[in-house]
């Protein structure tokens, strides 16, 4: 069975971008010699959300590419969601929130129309790695990645679908490394696909 993945490159220019293009360009790369079909969106592109909805059904996985803007992601992509994942509560990503008439206290969230299909966060950020899960840490107090992006975590439960282990590139501005973060992505790939 082929495998589809849709790739949403949640980047908005205010910062040049290489990376997460580059993140994007590399993670394509990788399903097509694999034999994957891939489609993109780039929030630096104009999108029409009926093809968006149609892309999330279409997708057996999908990746969202991001920096980390102010702990969490662009405004570009938040309207992305605002928008497409609206659009999609009447069906398409959900069947309303998932309570009955019957017992409307319970079952909140487990209306999803997407089960059996998965997502994975790829992130960049500027904090470096040590910032994370680690108690002595001033700003993240021992939180992890996946504790930052709890919400996120829970839009995509909500559709019915299954995490992939996060990926993340730390400290890109100040000391990166990304031939490496590129190598790490590539075996984070062949681990988790």
């Amino acid at each position: 069975m082929d495998k589809n993945i849709f790739i949403i490159n949640a980047h908005q220019h205010f910062t040049e971008g290489r990376l997460n293009q580059s993140l994007v360009e590399k993670m394509t790369s990788h399903f097509a010699e694999k034999g994957y079909q891939v489609k993109t969106t780039s929030m630096e592109e104009a999108y029409d959300i009926e093809e968006e909805l149609e892309k999330h059904r279409w997708a057996d996985a999908i990746i969202i590419q991001s920096p980390v803007n102010w702990m969490g992601f662009p405004w570009s992509f938040k309207k992305y969601m605002d928008e497409v994942y609206t659009a999609g509560t009447s069906g398409e990503l959900c069947n309303g929130d998932g309570r009955t008439s019957k017992d409307p206290k319970r079952n909140y969230g487990s209306g999803g129309a997407l089960k059996g299909k998965k997502y994975m966060l790829s992130l960049t950020f500027n904090a470096p790695v040590e910032a994370f899960d680690a108690l002595g840490e001033y700003l993240f107090q021992g939180k992890s990645i996946d504790d930052l992006f709890y919400p996120t975590h829970m839009n995509f439960r909500f559709f019915g679908m299954q995490p992939i282990k996060t990926f993340a590139c730390h400290d890109v501005i100040k000391n990166p490394e990304i031939e490496k973060d590129f190598i790490r992505l590539e075996n984070h790939l062949n681990d988790q696909f």
